[in-house]
């Protein structure tokens, strides 16, 4: 009885999750114009998105920003997990707390201060895509901190220690043993950026310049019009952004998991 309360408790939450999502993508596939009303199949809907540019042009520049600002978060976010987990324990202390405040801070304080950091004090050109680019490296890093810093307390670090013994610099040593050992935690930290970018809306309305919109700031614009195709077409986008999120996590899952049975067998082997 214990534990088909527990599957069922586990369906609900499931249910809870994914089913708004799934009857989402069941109606892109449809000609209705409102949820609620089927009355037949189409893919109307998915023609009209590529079809109309300036749904395309949106859609280019979201993943070129998100691309963009993921990789420079990541950089950021492994060099400075990197540096905290070598440091002193104050030092490490006072970077694991001054990490966690953009991360539990109102995404609207991050993207009005940076309106003003930009524009009121530097007196920054709004059309350009500098503080947006910044903003969304802002946002993304200490994510990308968190992500990577429990893979390298994971890692065998006598390894590293002996690279130095036999004569390594810590440069060659870092990319040789420590890189390797935390690919997971960085392409954890790559894909939660790029999702943050995708997701963000605050940070880039009060950044991105006045002709430029990502998929948050167009979703906005587009509910409070009244262009039904282009609403329809966006429920094709948020299956295909759906079916893109499942096979980026399964692939990096069965990526992760390889490395770690070559290890677990290069360790047996060790052991016999």
């Amino acid at each position: 009885m214990k534990k088909v309360l527990s599957c069922c408790y586990l369906g609900l939450v499931l249910a809870f999750m994914y089913l708004p999502i799934l009857i989402l993508a069941f109606y892109s596939f449809t000609d209705s114009t409102m949820i609620g009303s089927v009355r037949s199949f189409s893919l109307q809907n998915y023609r009209t998105l590529i079809e109309t540019e300036d749904l395309r042009n949106m859609v280019i520049g979201t993943v070129l920003l998100a691309l963009g600002s993921a990789l420079l978060a990541t950089v950021l976010g492994t060099l400075g997990a990197i540096g905290t987990f070598y440091s002193g324990r104050i030092t490490r202390g006072s970077v694991a707390a001054l990490n966690q405040i953009p991360v539990v801070n109102a995404d609207v304080v991050t993207g009005f201060s940076l309106c003003v950091l930009f524009v009121a004090t530097f007196k920054m050109d709004k059309n350009t895509f500098l503080p947006l680019v910044i903003g969304h490296t802002v946002l993304a890093s200490p994510f990308v901190y968190l992500a990577v810093l429990p893979k390298l307390k994971q890692m065998d670090g006598s390894l590293y220690e002996a690279a130095l013994d036999l004569g390594a610099t810590p440069a060659i040593a870092l990319v040789r043993i420590v890189i390797p050992q935390i690919i997971p935690g960085i392409l954890s930290g790559f894909m939660l950026a790029v999702t943050l970018s995708f997701d963000d809306y605050f940070i880039t309305t009060y950044t991105k310049p006045a002709t430029f919109d990502t998929i948050s700031t167009y979703v906005v614009n587009a509910t409070r019009g009244s262009q039904t195709g282009i609403k329809t077409a966006l429920w094709a986008l948020s299956t295909i952004i759906f079916l893109v999120v499942i096979a980026a996590v399964l692939i990096m899952n069965l990526a992760g998991r390889k490395p770690a049975e070559d290890l677990a067998e290069s360790r047996g082997g060790a052991t016999v």
